[in-house]
């Protein structure tokens, strides 16, 4: 049967705009509601649609690269915002920067010409739960639309972070000078350890308390919590703060023969083979090439490839491992689709991946057509894997990365795994596509 062949979208952010182009050229009415012209957020500074805050590097070309990977599947699924970004392109080497001005203007007049498109500037406080419906409000949302969702969804489900810890590559730590264990050895070896001799540890203390800061923005300032605290804030309140704290070497030191370590990094699983994992209580604020240059400092890590480099933000997005499928679809409303980071993808090229992938699922959905999933050996379909399928009780949002990619082939030489990767990831793409116009015909 049927359904209505009109649908509500909520946000004109990136996400947004590539849910509603999608639908729109697919001759499905769209209701795009957008506050910018009543109420901004903190974060913005124009009317445009599309809006590029904090930088003009859509990331990566090249395609090795994960963000590399991600573009040349969205480039063969049609993606309306990549082509917009090409036609304002800046030389940048292997970066696609934009200029931003001139892409959002694009992005909106495109929108807003568009036949079945009807943009209406109203602040929503609450989603009508009844009609096909994409939220894609971006982390900044209006506080009553959030309060909302969570009486929706339950306010457990709903998250307000502040400082996410890095997330580095398995196999490029040096396992000489770490073990898999849990303390006491109790339950599995869930967690890798990293330990320090007490020279190691008094000069990595010395470089993280004088290492530099991002500065926050206007918006982002707000009291540290003490259960989210930076790595490099809790440092500087005494020599051994981190000894006592998430560098304690208890329970742990019979693993170790060559001496007794003084501390431990311990380091979590962030998926189900192991291939990247969490610096646990690692949260930070220092600048990107600050944390690689201290956290090096810790011997396993000497090699690191850092997959995610820690952020501070006062951004919100549902927990999505409880709330959404792999479809991207609310579990309990299967009517209403999340997309961009309110649903937990981080980064610009991440958030017009999610949208276009919610405006696919949301295509089928209304002509009650079965809604399509990509596997998690393409970086589209391993993101939203990775958020759906994360734990819980520990979810943080995640961007493109090798580390949450699935390979089903052991390499030695990297480069020549990533090409594999992106051979499947090709495969896949074009399979996807013929299921989506098989479901269409």
């Amino acid at each position: 049967m049927l359904k209505n062949k009109e649908v509500n979208i909520i946000g004109a952010g990136l996400a947004g705009c590539e849910s509603a182009y999608f639908l729109a050229s697919h001759n499905i009415k769209v209701n795009l509601y957008e506050m910018k012209n009543i109420k901004k957020t903190p974060a913005q500074s124009t009317n445009l649609f599309a809006e590029l805050v904090c930088s003009n590097s859509l990331k990566s070309t090249e395609p090795l690269s994960a963000s590399g990977m991600l573009k040349l599947e969205l480039e063969k699924l049609n993606c309306f915002l990549l082509d917009c970004a090409k036609k304002c392109k800046v030389e940048s080497g292997t970066a696609l920067s934009v200029d931003r001005e001139k892409f959002s203007t694009l992005v909106t007049n495109i929108i807003k010409n568009h036949k079945n498109i009807k943009v209406i500037d109203e602040v929503v406080t609450k989603i009508d739960w009844t009609k096909p419906t994409i939220i894609a409000t971006g982390p900044l949302c209006d506080d009553e639309f959030f309060k909302d969702i969570m009486d929706k969804i339950g306010d457990d489900n709903c998250y307000f972070y502040d400082a996410i810890a890095p997330i580095i590559s398995t196999d490029s730590i040096d396992m000489s000078r770490a073990f898999w264990a849990n303390r006491y050895d109790k339950g599995g070896s869930d967690y890798l350890n990293c330990w320090l001799n007490k020279e190691e540890y008094t000069n990595f203390v010395n470089e993280l308390v004088n290492a530099k800061c991002v500065e926050l923005h206007k918006f982002e300032k707000f009291k540290v919590f003490e259960g989210c605290m930076p790595i490099e804030v809790l440092a500087k309140r005494g020599d051994k703060s981190l000894r006592y704290g998430p560098m304690k070497p208890v329970g742990l030191s019979k693993h170790v023969e060559t001496e007794k370590p003084y501390a431990i990094v311990q380091l979590r699983k962030e998926n189900q083979d192991g291939s990247s994992v969490n610096m646990v209580g690692f949260q930070t604020n220092l600048l990107f090439k600050e944390q690689k240059r201290v956290f090096s400092m810790i011997p396993a890590l000497k090699n690191a490839e850092f997959l995610r480099y820690g952020t501070m933000h006062r951004n919100s997005y549902i927990n999505a491992p409880k709330c959404l499928n792999n479809y991207s679809q609310l579990k309990k409303y299967p009517n209403v689709f999340v997309a961009g980071q309110i649903s937990g993808v981080e980064g610009y090229v991440e958030s017009i991946a999610s949208g276009l992938f919610c405006g696919i699922n949301m295509l089928l959905y209304i002509y009650d057509k079965k809604l399509l999933a990509l596997p998690s050996n393409t970086c589209l379909g391993a993101i939203i894997n990775y958020i759906v399928n994360a734990d819980e009780n520990n979810f943080q949002p995640m961007n493109a990365n090798y580390g949450i990619i699935s390979c089903d082939k052991s390499f030695n030489d990297k480069q020549a795994k990533k090409q594999y990767m992106l051979d499947c990831s090709t495969k896949q793409i074009e399979l996807f596509k013929e299921k989506l116009n098989g479901e269409l015909i």
